[in-house]
């Protein structure tokens, strides 16, 4: 059963997570962390939203 759609407004906060299966590590080291928090500031700006 697919979950319902989000509520979205204009103004409104979100709370974004990542996390890997199992509770397991989704970066495997600093240059996997920096290229992962590059691409997401990446995609704040296009989005308009902030990291």
């Amino acid at each position: 059963m697919p979950r319902k759609l989000r509520i979205q407004y204009p103004g409104a906060m979100y709370h974004v997570m990542s996390r890997g299966d199992g509770g397991g590590r989704i970066c495997l080291g600093h240059v996997d962390r920096h290229d992962f928090m590059k691409t997401l500031a990446e995609a704040c700006q296009k989005t308009g939203l902030a990291p």
